[in-house]
């Protein structure tokens, strides 16, 4: 029996289309920023669109109303990542997409997110990855519940939802220990690769993707000035960057009798001993 759709979620999930890690990574030697020719959907964010789906259907899913909606920031690439997440079983996509966001540092992303979230309205629970497979910063989930006054839980192994209560659970695990986490709703999420399995897209899941609609909207659409994002948002900047240099040939050490000697020889003059 579907759930009553006045208590309906509308989650959304942060995707990023980033370079391919199964490809060398390059940087424009013109604008200093990563090349994404060869680009796909984190696959961190795998985690984060499992984690909501999971949500939803445990309590009825896309019948009882809830809602899990894509959203990505970036060029139009950057459409490819909302794909995938519907695919997976997302409901409907939203894609910013605006050249004065190109350049925009982990704040200024922040804020737009921030303002797309807005824009979306009544969501109750933004989704995210650990990190993204790029710039691997970790810091735009707080950022995000900071800008939106939402409670944030982060770096979860694992995720409840008690829709009775509007509350999520989850376990944090550190070294040492297994934190236990609660906060009512809205909130900000972020998953670790320890959550979850995601699911692939099935053919059904493809199909059916084709159907659903992705929204794009520009800066201007979220009442955001532009100098506001991009490089003149940002506090931070890449000012050089150089490839890595050649890697160089080991030292081969044959062992004659005298191996070992060779061995703590060779690892003395590197001052390794």
């Amino acid at each position: 029996m579907s759930e009553d759709n006045s208590n309906a979620l509308k989650i959304v999930v942060l995707v990023k289309h980033v370079p391919d890690v199964q490809f060398d990574r390059h940087i424009d030697a013109q604008t200093l920023r990563i090349e994404r020719g060869e680009s796909t959907l984190s696959e961190l964010d795998e985690y984060a669109i499992e984690a909501a789906l999971a949500i939803i259907e445990a309590h009825g899913g896309a019948a009882a109303g809830h809602e899990v909606i894509a959203a990505t920031m970036g060029g139009s690439n950057a459409s490819g990542a909302v794909k995938k997440a519907l695919q997976m079983g997302a409901t409907s996509g939203v894609h910013l997409n605006d050249e004065a966001l190109a350049g925009s540092d982990v704040l200024a992303t922040s804020k737009a997110l921030a303002a797309l979230i807005e824009k979306i309205g009544d969501v109750d629970l933004v989704v995210t990855g650990m990190s993204s497979t790029d710039a691997e910063t970790s810091v735009v989930p707080a950022q995000l519940a900071e800008r939106l006054g939402w409670a944030q839980l982060t770096q979860a192994s694992s995720v409840e939802f008690d829709q009775a209560t509007n509350t999520l659970v989850i376990s944090r695990d550190s070294a040492t220990q297994r934190l236990r986490l609660s906060a009512s709703l809205p909130a900000v999420l972020s998953v670790t690769d320890q959550a979850n399995e995601p699911r692939y897209p099935n053919f059904k899941g493809i199909m059916a993707a084709k159907k659903k609609s992705t929204t794009e909207l520009s800066v201007a659409d979220l009442a955001l000035d532009a100098a506001a994002v991009g490089p003149e948002g940002s506090r931070s900047t890449v000012v050089q960057a150089e490839a890595h240099p050649a890697r160089e040939a080991g030292t081969v050490i044959t062992d004659s009798g005298e191996a070992g000697i060779a061995l703590v020889d060779f690892l003395a003059a590197q001052k390794l001993i």
